[in-house]
């Protein structure tokens, strides 16, 4: 068939050996819809293409492999604790969407999903966990053959997307054996696919499956998602994720970005007459003596006790004789340093005195005052406020590893935190510490046991993003009097953006216990809210569309 195009939802493929005439194939690049990204495969003479639209089109900085599916050979064990099958419902295709989002890729239309559900030419297949029901992963396949009777037989792989909060190892690997199965099954001689030319991880995992490299190119037209492809890296380029996301959302508005020091996520926006210097999210807005609140986490527990917050009990490490009584009455406490942020020196459910003097040792190290804290059962939950307003919500859970009867403890803890750390820009890891040792123990095992098959492991007992903690959005269910427990503590505190920390029995409930408030809080990963946005809106309400301004007049 010539000039062959599909529609993937996300975008088309336009398959560049069915065009023989390579100014019909950037014409038809001319045609890309606003917010799509179409891709040009296949093209074996770029320059004459990139000769007929150069202002236009771009090329791709991505390798193609191909996988002989006559010589592949599947794996001796299937998956364990995800189940592989085709997309089913719109409810997966919403969860589709959702990674889509967590991975920054461009989301489909629902729709789009769900009245292709049957089709041949596209494949979606999706991964379920077993124990939740819940999608942890999705791949997209290509049938050449049905879609333009390609003469050689193959296929293609497209938008490999596994959640960040997955614990289950392999789940890439797994969707990427059943596409080739499922294509190998129909008759089909080979399955390729594209691959950005740094993503090593990504290379080593095909090479191991058998992939090798493909002498063809790439193009795509030059649009906003595909910027940073062919401009180069801005000034931002060395920012981490936190900073990263309101530089990106400034620029979209055209506001001027200055980074000032990226290594510490220094940055300063500018618009009109307006300039503001940040860290990260922690504006010129936000007063001195705000961040001194919440840098203390004694004061900041005095502060929004007396607005009426439910607090725990707490105690200074101090006399051994008010540790033991304090030990005694709760069974169980947290210990963590009076200053400090991202969970350092934080250690949760110390039930003995050896172990309540070792972690005061481990706080001290981050700061000379040390808390003891009545601990609180359930699960932790950060409320992001911004203007006064819940902005995001979402359950943050202790890092965790699945056995697969196979790796050891320590294997599977250092293979999560190289999915955190990509999903994360590397800001989210699994230390292999004292403290990991401890939940580990405590669980049964040490770091070189290998646990068996389906057996989950707390390896931290703090959620903090930083120490492979995992985020989990509630936003559209969270129970209206934590939001405005939330809201009372940033008035009491009177900061504009703030992530308040509360341990709650469950985040639909009204029932809580404030644990502190972040002055600088990640906005980073909070997927699908608008944090970056809502943080951008109060520092520039100008730069709001008009449309956009009036309907939060309305709200």
């Amino acid at each position: 068939m010539p000039n062959a195009v599909i529609d993937c939802g996300w975008g088309r493929l336009l398959f560049g050996q069915t065009f023989a005439d390579l100014s019909e194939l950037a014409e038809a690049m001319r045609d890309e819809r606003p917010d799509r990204r179409d891709i040009a495969v296949y093209v074996l003479e770029p320059h004459v293409a990139l000769a007929a639209a150069p202002q236009e089109i771009f090329l791709d900085p991505s390798h193609t492999f191909r996988l002989d599916l006559s010589r592949y050979e599947a794996a001796d064990r299937g998956p364990t604790g995800f189940t592989i099958r085709r997309l089913a419902s719109r409810a997966d295709a919403d969860a589709v969407n959702r990674i889509y989002a967590a991975r920054n890729m461009v989301p489909v239309p629902p729709e789009f999903f769900w009245s292709r559900r049957d089709s041949r030419t596209l494949v979606h297949l999706v991964a379920e966990d077993d124990a939740t029901g819940i999608v942890i992963g999705t791949v997209t396949g290509v049938d050449h053959a049905s879609a333009f009777r390609d003469p050689e037989g193959g296929s293609s792989l497209w938008c490999l997307a596994v959640d960040p909060q997955a614990t289950h190892p392999g789940i890439g690997e797994g969707l990427v054996r059943a596409l080739s199965e499922l294509f190998k099954a129909r008759g089909l001689a080979t399955m390729d696919l594209s691959v950005m030319h740094d993503n090593e991880h990504a290379i080593a995992l095909y090479e191991k499956l058998g992939f090798e490299r493909l002498q063809v190119f790439t193009l795509k037209r030059k649009n906003p998602i595909n910027e940073k492809l062919f401009v180069g890296p801005g000034p931002e380029v060395d920012l981490n994720p936190y900073a990263r996301i309101i530089t990106s959302e400034a620029r979209r508005r055209g506001i001027d970005v200055e980074v000032t020091d990226a290594e510490g996520g220094f940055f300063r926006l500018t618009y009109g007459g307006r300039s503001v210097h940040c860290r990260e999210s922690l504006s010129e807005l936000t007063s001195g003596v705000a961040v001194s609140i919440c840098d203390d986490k004694a004061v900041t527990r005095r502060v929004v006790a007396r607005a009426g917050v439910a607090v725990p009990e707490q105690i200074n490490a101090g006399e051994e004789a008010e540790l033991a009584e304090f030990l005694e009455r709760h069974g169980s406490v947290v210990v963590k340093p009076a200053r400090g942020e991202q969970g350092r020196g934080v250690a949760v459910g110390i039930e003995t005195m050896e172990d309540l003097h070792r972690a005061i040792e481990v706080a001290r190290e981050q700061s000379e005052r040390v808390l003891v804290e009545q601990r609180v059962e359930g699960e932790d939950l950060r409320l992001v406020v911004i203007d006064f307003r819940l902005v995001a919500a979402a359950v943050r859970r202790p890092a965790r590893v699945i056995g697969d009867g196979i790796h050891t403890i320590r294997d599977l803890i250092e293979r999560q935190s190289r999915r955190r750390m990509a999903a994360t820009g590397g800001e989210s890891r699994i230390p292999l510490d004292g403290e990991t040792e401890r939940c580990v123990a405590k669980a049964g095992f040490s770091l070189d046991d290998v646990p068996p098959d389906a057996t989950e492991i707390v390896v931290r007992r703090t959620a903090n993003l930083h120490t492979g903690g995992t985020i989990h959005d509630v936003t559209g269910q969270v129970h209206p009097r934590l939001v405005e427990a939330a809201v009372k503590a940033a008035r009491a505190i009177d900061i504009p953006v703030v992530g308040i920390d509360f341990m709650v029995p469950s985040p639909y409930e009204p029932d809580y216990a404030f644990i502190e408030a972040n002055e600088r809080p990640g906005l980073a990963n909070h997927e699908p809210q608008p944090t970056a946005e809502r943080f951008v809106d109060l520092l520039f309400p100008l730069s709001i569309p008009a449309s956009a301004r009036i309907a939060a007049q309305k709200t």
